[in-house]
């Protein structure tokens, strides 16, 4: 057997071979320690600033404080509009994890409608995701009591209270005030995002809408301290919103009431204005609405109600609707000739029944059988005798007819202080033009000589240029909001200057017109409308026709039930007349005769003004269609909420769509 070799062993290599493996494994662990501490020191030196704020606002966010809408009081404090406080149910989309199955889920526990799934989805695709989207409105006790019995299942939605709107009369002021709804998608396009973070309401009509700048305040915020839920856990930091401003108008609810009352349901509009000043008195369109449905959002229903019936309740008839004035416009038609020099007052015509122009036809007819007989301008006035007026606006040609009368603001917007003014139509060349291919005739200056024809004026122009006659010519421009004041503030008069110079060169022309419309009160065709009345009242009547093109003739084979609902019913007045303190305009839609019909409106509006002022409401001797007793504090404003001395100032400023074209003819 052989002996097996033994090896020698290399102890010298061995020990060399460790230090080498020794000293790569050390390099290796100081590269990588030295790779850790780089990165620690990038982390928490170079980027520490950023993680800071990273995780100080995982902990800490800002949220939003809406301001507090401004409020709306009438000229005696009769609040209009209010703020009442609510809870709305919110939803923050970054915390939740499956928007879809949340909303299946909470429609268990807060019962929801398509209109308030359909709003929340518009305003999701819009806002951020980390912004609160309010997911139903105005929740009931019962739903914030489930609500929070079922929170833990619900992360990212939070009950939230808020101020939201009332009207605490509802449609006596929804054409005037107007209402907010909810912010939708087209708002948030327009809307400045800043302003209106954590705003869920925005002007919808009326003054809501014009004055939203100014009522709808600047927003506020709070840091809230916030669990890993979410969860407000408590507020670090306050900045206090600025609320809007209040609006002040020159409405007397008294008196809006009276109108609106006057007008017993029947379709119509009207107005009053102080002649002094411009402000606007009353502002009424019958039928009116609700506000306060649209407030959260109207229903599918009543919305659908509101738009398929026959008379329009949404339609401010006073603002934009525009009808053939009648009559009305004589009075303006007289000044005109008066102060063209075309006219004097004693300048005669002979009223036979019919006014022919030469080499036609066809003639004009007078309101009375076999005319008037010899008429001066006072009297055409009273009388309302058409020839007169025919031949006054022949000769005084369709042009400086169309420029007189649009200078006391007849085929333009009067300037109140409301978007959506209708501008009417004034019968002019150039309008015509724009329209057909034929010129001008002179038929069509004579009809326009009777306010018909194209004519078509809104109730609150009517207004406007009766207010600016009374006023011995001087023009303002129609007024709602007399004043604005934040809560902490005196409210702040806004000034209405004259529009422009007085109208009227000499006096003696202003007195013969006015002579006229006194008498038409005192003998003509209001005679017995104002009877009792303590101040001596100037006024005019208006009908204006929708009179067929195939016939000339009367209506008086017409039944009684078919006249009184056939033609548009217009009275106009002013009183006293001996320093013009208010000036109306009532017109009826479907009536018999202006007079008759819109007299006894004009004359309840007058009523409740001389009522608001102290004085006592006369007696009438025999109660007139549709009227209704104005008591000196109606019992509905009786214990109206009105504003604190703090909110009110010490004195307020003192009382110191367009219709088709009609058809031919006319009556007064």
């Amino acid at each position: 057997m052989a002996l097996r070799r033994r090896s020698i062993k290399d102890t010298r290599g061995e020990s060399a071979l460790f230090r080498v493996r020794a000293l790569v494994g050390f390099v290796l662990i100081l590269l990588g320690l030295s790779a850790l501490v780089t990165r620690y020191v990038y982390l928490q030196v170079r980027r520490h600033d950023e993680f800071a704020l990273r995780s100080e606002n995982n902990r800490v966010k800002p949220r939003a404080i809406p301001p507090a809408r401004g409020l709306i009081f009438d000229r005696n404090g009769v609040l209009l509009a209010d703020n009442v406080p609510a809870f709305r149910l919110e939803v923050v989309p970054e915390q939740v994890p499956d928007m879809k199955a949340m909303l299946t889920a909470i429609r268990d526990v807060v019962p929801l409608d398509d209109d308030d799934i359909d709003a929340f989805k518009k305003q999701l695709r819009q806002n951020r995701r980390f912004d609160s989207v309010p997911l139903k409105l105005h929740l009931t006790e019962d739903e914030i009591a489930r609500f929070a019995i079922n929170r833990w299942r619900f992360s990212g939605l939070d009950v939230v209270p808020y101020l939201t709107r009332r009207y605490p009369y509802g449609s006596l002021f929804a054409h005037v005030v107007g209402y907010v709804g909810r912010i939708d998608a087209d708002d948030l396009n327009r809307l400045d995002a800043d302003r209106y973070k954590g705003t869920s309401h925005v002007g919808r009509s009326g003054l809501e809408r014009s004055y939203e700048d100014l009522l709808h305040g600047e927003p506020g915020y709070e840091l809230v301290e916030v669990n890993a839920d979410g969860r407000t856990q408590r507020v670090l930091e306050t900045h206090p919103p600025k609320p809007g401003k209040n609006l002040y108008l020159s409405i007397d609810a008294r008196v809006q009431k009276a109108a609106t009352d006057a007008f017993a349901g029947r379709p119509g509009s009207a107005v009053a204005i102080d002649p002094r000043n411009g402000q606007v008195m009353a502002m009424v369109s019958v039928p009116s609405f609700d506000p306060n449905l649209f407030v959260n959002g109207i229903s599918r229903t009543d919305y659908t109600t509101y738009t398929t019936d026959t008379d329009k309740p949404l339609l401010n008839r006073a603002l934009k609707s525009a009808y053939p004035p009648g009559s009305t416009v004589k009075p303006f038609l007289a000044l005109g000739g008066l102060e063209y020099g075309i006219r004097r007052p004693e300048d005669t015509v002979l009223s036979t029944g019919e006014f022919c122009i030469p080499g036609q036809q066809r003639c004009y007819r007078d309101d009375t059988r076999g005319g008037d007989g010899t008429v001066n301008m006072v009297r055409a006035i009273q009388k309302s005798t058409n020839t007169y007026f025919y031949k006054l606006a022949l000769d005084m040609g369709i042009d400086r007819l169309a420029n007189w009368m649009g200078s006391l603001g007849f085929g333009k917007k009067t300037g109140i202080d409301l978007l959506g003014e209708a501008e009417g139509i004034l019968p002019s060349r150039e309008w015509k033009a724009t329209r057909s291919k034929y010129g001008w005739f002179p038929g069509e200056t004579i009809i326009a000589g009777i306010g018909q024809g194209y004519w078509n004026v809104t109730a609150l122009q009517l207004a406007h240029a009766t207010a600016t006659f009374a006023g011995h010519g001087t023009p303002y421009a129609p007024r709602l909001v007399m004043a604005t004041a934040t809560v902490k503030e005196r409210p702040m008069p806004l000034p209405n200057p004259p529009s422009g110079p007085s109208l009227i060169h000499k006096p003696s022309d202003w007195s013969v017109v006015n002579q006229g419309m006194e008498a038409v009160i005192t003998g003509g065709t209001g005679k017995g409308v104002f009877t009792g009345f303590p101040y001596v009242v100037a006024g005019k009547s208006g009908t204006a026709e929708r009179f067929s093109r195939r016939t000339n003739d009367y209506d008086t084979n017409k039944n009684t039930a078919y006249l009184a609902t056939r033609h548009r019913a217009w009275f106009i007045a002013y009183t006293p007349t001996d320093a013009p303190r208010i000036a109306v305009a009532a017109m009826l839609e479907a009536g018999a005769w202006g007079a008759q019909d819109a007299g006894p409106i004009v004359r309840k509006v007058m009523e409740a003004w001389l009522a608001a002022q102290g004085g006592a409401v006369p007696a009438r001797n025999a109660p007139e269609a549709g009227s209704a007793t104005v008591p000196n504090a109606p019992e509905e404003l009786e214990d109206a909420p009105v504003a604190t001395p703090a909110d009110m100032p010490a004195a307020l400023p003192s009382d110191s769509s367009s219709a088709p074209a009609p058809e031919d003819g006319g009556n007064p």
